[in-house]
């Protein structure tokens, strides 16, 4: 999986109030809170397990509900939201380690990888240099020109020059 403090990097790209952008981070990192079935022995490769069923789309737009309903949000937050949370299973299928996510669960809970692994998995509660340097490449770097994109396209929209 990429670290905890790289799958904040999508929500941070995207610009949204600070209310809505507190609860998009907390819904990159949510999916993570299956790591403590490890505690319960719950097996990696459970409909429970790691990136199993809050890695899933299911999930992803439970939680993107509850979210924008607790925020009072419209369509438009729900969007940002889901895809906010959807983003933790993609970076983790885009991960060369690991058993995959289960994005159908509870429906299925085979586990699937995208064909594209750049990014290093990381240990589960631990850091590695390569790990970081590999998450600044693939996950950084993509979501600070995203976030740059934006605001040139807002800034040139209001007819700005900064």
């Amino acid at each position: 999986m990429p670290t905890i403090l790289s799958h904040p990097a999508v929500a941070l790209a995207l610009r949204m109030p600070r209310r809505l952008a507190f609860a998009a981070v907390a819904l990159t990192i949510l999916p993570d809170i299956d790591v403590l079935g490890f505690r319960f022995g719950i097996p990696y490769g459970s409909t429970f397990g790691h990136r199993g069923f809050t890695h899933s789309i299911a999930f992803a737009a439970a939680a993107s509900g509850l979210a924008t309903l607790a925020l009072r949000g419209d369509r438009r937050a729900f969007a940002l939201l889901f895809a906010c949370a959807a983003s933790h299973g993609l970076l983790d299928a885009m991960t060369d380690g690991g058993r995959g996510v289960a994005f159908l669960s509870p429906l299925s809970n085979h586990r699937y990888f995208l064909p594209w692994r750049p990014i290093r998995v990381s240990p589960i509660g631990a850091l590695d240099a390569a790990v970081l340097w590999s998450e600044v490449k693939w996950v950084w770097a993509p979501a600070i020109a995203v976030a740059v994109l934006i605001s040139a396209v807002k800034g040139s929209a209001t007819g700005r020059r900064d």
